[in-house]
C-alpha cells in the first residue's frame, strides 16, 4: 500500500506541475496530461481521507473535456478558431461566488455529516475554488488564475497537515507558475488590445 501510494503521489507531481506548465503556455495538450493527473488523484486523495478533493477530480475530467472542446472551437456553436484570453465579466463574478458559497456550504456539511474528515470546511472550500478556477481555465478568463492562487494558498499547509508532502510541494511549484500564468495571461490580453488599437487607426 505504501509503495502504492508512493508512486501514485510521484505520478501526481509530475502530471500536475507539466500540466500548470503547459496552460500558463495556453498549449491545447494540457487537457489530456491534466485527466492523466486527476485519475492518479482520484487514487491519492480518497487514501488520504480527502474525499471532496478525490470527487473533485471527476468533475475535473469532464470540465477538461469541455475545457479542451471550447480551447479549440472558440466556446460556441458556429465558432472556430483560437479561444482568446479575456476579462471575468461582473455577471459571472457574481455567479461564480454564489456558486462557491453555496458549494462550500454543502460539501462542509455533507463532509462533516457522512465521512471521517478531519477538515470539512477546508477540504470543502478548496473544491469550490478550485472548481470556480477551472471553470475561468476553460473559458480562458485572466483572473480564474487569482482563484488558483488563492487555493493553493490553503492547499499547500492542508496536504502537509495531512502527510502528502510531495503534494505540498507540488503546489508550491503550483503556485509559482499560476503567476507565471497570470503574467503571461495579461501579456496576451494587453497584446491584443494594442494590435485591436492599431488595427482601429490603420
Amino acid at each position: 500500500m505504501n509503495w502504492t501510494l508512493s508512486w501514485t503521489e510521484v505520478l501526481g507531481f509530475a502530471t500536475g506541475a507539466l500540466c500548470v506548465w503547459l496552460v500558463a503556455r495556453q498549449h491545447i495538450a494540457n487537457w489530456p496530461i491534466g485527466i492523466a493527473n486527476n485519475i492518479f488523484f482520484i487514487v491519492l486523495f480518497a487514501q488520504a481521507g480527502l474525499y471532496a478533493d478525490a470527487g473533485l477530480q471527476i468533475v475535473f475530467i469532464a470540465l477538461a473535456a469541455y475545457g479542451w472542446w471550447s480551447w479549440t472551437h472558440g466556446g460556441g456553436p458556429g465558432t472556430a478558431g483560437a479561444l482568446p484570453v479575456r476579462r471575468t465579466t461582473r455577471t459571472e463574478w457574481v455567479w461564480l461566488a454564489a456558486a462557491g458559497a453555496a458549494g462550500t456550504l454543502g460539501l462542509t456539511l455533507l463532509l462533516s455529516r457522512a465521512t471521517d474528515s478531519t477538515v470539512p470546511f477546508w477540504d470543502a472550500a478548496t473544491t469550490a475554488l478550485s472548481l470556480a478556477a477551472t471553470y475561468g481555465q476553460c473559458r480562458k478568463l485572466v483572473e480564474s488564475w487569482w482563484l488558483w492562487i488563492a487555493a493553493d494558498l490553503v492547499y499547500i499547509p492542508l496536504y502537509v497537515h495531512k502527510g502528502l508532502h510531495l503534494t505540498a510541494l507540488l503546489y508550491v511549484g503550483f503556485l509559482a507558475l499560476c503567476v507565471a500564468g497570470l503574467l503571461g495571461w495579461r501579456r496576451t490580453l494587453t497584446g491584443r488590445g494594442a494590435r485591436t488599437t492599431l488595427e482601429a487607426t490603420a
